[in-house]
């Protein structure tokens, strides 16, 4: 894992929120985006390295939804950048950790993502992801 590649952030009122991180971060939104089958609007902040992606869900019957119900809004979790995917996911899975999904999906902000079960990491949802690449 190369770094942090950002910290997810639950919150029910996207707009709100993206008021509050500007302040917050003297830093402008760059970018939202619908994850349409992770029923999520997304907002994405960078200050320095480091970023910060908003999710407000979509479906009450999706994670975030799901999340913020059980624990409140608040971090939901730390995503992790990888070269090859597909070559960490079999790794954590030789090392005994448990996947949420089976291959990579499509996420927010150009990336590919695979999620390792809170479970296996001290209650925290660990988020690894790639850059796609264009030819």
């Amino acid at each position: 894992m190369n770094k942090i590649e950002h910290i997810g952030i639950a919150v029910k009122d996207l707009n709100a929120s993206i008021d509050l991180y500007q302040k917050l971060l003297n830093a402008d939104c760059y970018k939202t985006e619908e994850v349409a089958s992770e029923f999520v609007n997304t907002a994405f902040f960078k200050t320095g390295d480091n970023k910060v992606e908003l999710l407000q869900a979509t479906s009450a019957d999706s994670a975030i939804a799901k999340f913020i119900e059980k624990k409140g809004e608040g971090i939901h979790h730390l995503a992790f950048l990888v070269d090859d995917i597909l070559a960490e996911m079999e790794r954590l899975h030789s090392e005994g950790f448990t996947l949420l999904n089976d291959s990579p999906k499509k996420g927010a902000d150009n990336k590919m993502v695979c999620f390792v079960h809170p479970k296996d990491a001290n209650g925290v949802l660990i988020e690894i992801c790639q850059e796609i690449k264009w030819i």
